[in-house]
């Protein structure tokens, strides 16, 4: 039973001709509710987060794309990592903030800034470059080559990035993930997968909208603490 629901070849219903997997549709469900979590900066954004990165992981492996397939390794384990970081803000927050949302914004200086974004393009093309000759390296586990290696890489480095900078509550993550989104809508739907496509237009409504929300936080941080779940 497992097993046929982390396969692709497990159809949950049909989309205007397009059959939709239950391993599609479910891992949608969950990361796209994270994502609207992270935006509201709310707590629950990381363990609801986790379980759509773990199916998702299984989906990206079968459809070849095998840097998002790792991608979605690093966010499990940083979805452990950032939730223990903003479960550790919340438990050195004061009594009387304690029940409300006590994630603070921040801003990168322009000098970091140049330094995420240089890193990004540096590390994005090296892993690119090997990614395109994998299937050489590793056949038994990467038995087909990867799919648009660079672009995929890039994408990828600029996803680490940016949950990097969310894990640290750093606003302009919003920028990495409004850029990011923007290309994975195309490159999605190039490789066949709508819906996972049209998730990624959601993402980015969801990415300005984030932003937003941040940057309102940081310029008036006083007014911005919300009712927020505790999990730690």
């Amino acid at each position: 039973m497992l097993s046929a629901l982390l396969s692709v070849e497990t159809i949950a219903f049909d989309l205007w001709g397009y059959q939709i997997s239950w391993l599609e549709c479910i891992g949608t469900i969950f990361n796209f509710a994270a994502v609207v979590l992270a935006a509201r900066r709310n707590i629950w954004t990381w363990p609801i987060g986790i379980i759509g990165v773990v199916l998702f992981g299984f989906l990206f492996y079968q459809i070849n794309l095998y840097a998002d397939m790792a991608e979605q390794g690093y966010y499990l384990i940083t979805g452990i990592i950032g939730w223990y970081m903003w479960a550790g803000t919340s438990s050195r927050a004061s009594a009387p903030t304690r029940s409300s949302n006590p994630v603070v914004i921040r801003n990168l200086s322009r000098t970091e800034y140049i330094w995420w974004i240089t890193s990004i393009i540096v590390i994005g093309t090296a892993l690119g470059i090997l990614l395109g000759r994998i299937h050489i390296y590793l056949p038994r586990v990467f038995p087909e080559p990867a799919d648009l290696p660079l672009l995929d890489a890039i994408t990828t480095t600029t996803a680490f990035a940016a949950q990097i900078l969310m894990m640290q509550r750093k606003l302009q993550s919003w920028h990495l993930w409004i850029a990011l989104d923007i290309v994975a809508v195309g490159l999605y739907w190039y490789k066949q997968v709508p819906f996972v496509a049209v998730l990624y237009a959601l993402f980015l409504v969801n990415a300005i909208y984030g932003f937003k929300k941040w940057k309102a936080a940081v310029s008036h941080p006083a007014t911005e603490l919300t009712p927020t779940p505790q999990l730690a």
